[in-house]
Parts: C-alpha cells; structure tokens; sequence
C-alpha cells in the first residue's frame, strides 16, 4: 500500500511550501485575504510536525517562513496590541510597540524598494523604445545619422561632474552623530534556542529571539516574525 507521503508530490520552489503550510496549518498561514502574525518560535513548532515528512527540508522550510513573513501583506498585519498565533491557531503573546513600529518600518522601504525598481524599468523600456526609434530613423535616412543629438550624452557626465565638484566645495554643516552603542559579544554559553540577542544589520543593532543553532550559523526571529540565518559574530548581548 502507497503511504500518504508518497503520493504526495514535492515542492519545487517556495511558494509551493507556503501553499502547503496553509493547506495543514490553515488557522496560521493563509494564502489571501488578512494574514495572522506568527508566534516566535514557530519554526520549531512546524520542524516537529513536519520531521517526518521527506518533502520538506529545514533550509525549505527556513525559506518559506523567510518569505512569507517578508510579504507586504504579513508585515501590515503586525500591529501594536494584535496576537501571535501557534500552528493551530490559539492566541500568544502580544505585539509591542517597537515590534509593530519594526515591522512598518520594513514595509516602507520594501514598497520604496519595490517602487524604484518599477521605475528602473520603465526608464529601460523608454530608452530601448528610444533607441529602436533612432534606429528606424536611421535606415529610413542614413544622411541623417550624424547629428549633434547622439553627442549630447557624452557631455552630460562632464556636466554632473562639475555640478557636483560645485556642490562639493560648498561648506555644510556636518550633522550631529548620536553616541554609538556599545555592543557586548554574546558568548557560546549564552547562546541557547529561544535566548534574546541583537542582531546587527548596518549600522542598527535590532532586536531578535534565536530559533535554531547550527554550526557558524544562527537562524533568528526579528521582532517582524521575518526569519533571518546569520554568524555567530553578528549577534550582540541584548
């Protein structure tokens, strides 16, 4: 007889994982509509439950929570005063402040990312019509090909250039630096699944819960939900 497990078929890329988490753990994870904060420390919970199913590996796993928890969709959902919820569903520990104010921060610079991107590309799509312009018009008249339009991009770096040569000449008033915060490293011995420490990312330390230790590496839940793999040397007494 075919077990359960056989008959399934095996994901192939991430989106199919989160599908799969939302089909068993549907009172957590959801595909559309509002989507429910996750509990830190969800990610043990699903490696239990899943151990024994051969279709889905940690790293698989490690990927989807990654991307699921970075959706703009899951991010709008972390609010002040909203709850965490477990696999099947039940009401955990409340969304502080700077966890909410954490995760709209994030949203913004996705979007803004996001934003900058769409514009990126249509400035692509507005040069290459551009070009295959030029290019027709150049067939159609070879006798206008020379002209003085295609040698003015050659002058407009000469020209950023010494605008900002200019720029650069004129005193400006340094801002003030806030005093830097000292860190502490963590030591081997403070470091346990479920420890509080800080991650460092830029120049911002941020706050995180450690859910799984391997080897180097340390797999972190941001105050955000959003599942991070770091080194052991980033990571701060908290």
């Amino acid at each position: 007889m075919t077990s359960q497990v056989e008959t399934q078929v095996k994901p192939h890329n991430v989106k199919e994982v989160v599908a799969l988490l939302a089909e068993q753990f549907p009172l957590c994870f959801s595909l559309t509509g509002p989507a429910k904060p996750l509990k830190v420390g969800i990610f043990q919970d699903l490696a239990e439950k899943l151990q024994e199913n051969p279709l889905i590996s940690k790293t698989m796993l490690r990927q989807a929570l990654r991307v699921y928890t970075s959706s703009w969709r899951y991010l709008e959902a972390v609010k002040e005063g909203v709850f965490r919820v477990d696999l099947a569903g039940v009401d955990g520990a409340v969304i502080d402040a700077s966890q909410a104010e954490h995760a709209a921060a994030t949203l913004a610079e996705s979007k803004a990312k996001a934003q900058e991107a769409r514009k990126a590309r249509q400035q692509a799509e507005r040069a290459k019509a551009k070009a295959a312009a030029a290019a027709g018009g150049e067939t159609a008249n070879p006798a206008d090909a020379p002209k003085p339009a295609y040698k003015k991009p050659e002058h407009k770096p000469s020209n950023k250039v010494a605008k900002a040569a200019t720029l650069k000449s004129k005193p400006v008033a340094e801002p003030l630096k806030a005093a830097p915060v000292e860190l502490k490293a963590v030591e081997d011995g403070q470091l346990v699944v479920g420890g509080k420490v800080l991650v460092k990312f830029g120049t911002s330390p941020i706050a995180a819960t450690v859910v799984e230790l391997a080897k180097q590496d340390v797999v972190v839940q941001l105050a955000s939900g959003m599942i991070v793999k770091t080194q052991r040397g980033s990571l701060f007494q908290a």
